[in-house]
């Protein structure tokens, strides 16, 4: 691939970021990247054999976000795994709340699925890093698996951030702070902080 056809696969990957930020993911058409990328309405399939190749390398983009958010705030090591874990569940909501559409996008399990588009190798570190937060804050004795634990602390942020982007979680609890929610789920999977 020449300089400038990687140039207009990056622009193509772009001006997916910026219109599922603006739009959502009902917006990410094929036709609707290319006009605003400025190319012919055929020019992505050069570069994306499919439409879920160039939704998955969106996707890509926005767990590399997700990711640096997290290492920035939560991968430093000095804090104890617990406060770590705080700081990613809190990164983990906050970019669920600022970055809807592709929060969206990247859970989209028929992008997950085909491991040939390569977003398992970008999603997939950010769980073992959760696997690893768990399993040092986890209590003795051993209980289940750090991964069980993860995961199911996993779905519980996730559930939480799809049912705050809703106005569920709000109306249900009559609150409109989420922390209480986050250091409940925290309790109930790595049993209570000490205080």
């Amino acid at each position: 691939m020449n300089d400038q056809d990687a140039g207009l696969r990056a622009r193509l990957v772009q001006v997916g970021v910026d219109l599922v930020a603006e739009e959502g993911t009902q917006a990410l058409t094929l036709r609707e990247i290319a006009r605003r990328a400025g190319v012919s309405h055929g020019a992505p399939r050069r570069h994306f054999p499919t439409h879920l190749a160039l939704l998955s390398a969106i996707a890509r983009e926005g767990f590399a976000d997700l990711a640096r958010k997290i290492t920035e705030e939560a991968g430093d090591g000095r804090a104890g795994p617990r406060a770590q874990l705080t700081t990613l569940g809190r990164s983990y909501l906050d970019f669920a709340r600022n970055h809807r559409g592709m929060f969206e996008l990247m859970f989209r399990h028929d992008l997950l699925e085909s491991n040939q588009l390569g977003l398992r190798e970008t999603s997939l570190p950010l769980f073992r890093f959760l696997v690893d937060l768990v399993a040092r804050a986890l209590p003795e004795p051993p209980g289940p698996e750090p991964a069980v634990v993860a995961g199911a602390l996993w779905a519980n942020l996730h559930g939480m951030a799809q049912l705050w982007g809703w106005g569920s979680l709000q109306l249900a609890t009559g609150s409109a702070d989420i922390e209480p929610l986050l250091q409940a789920a925290l309790d109930a999977h790595l049993g209570p902080a000490d205080r």
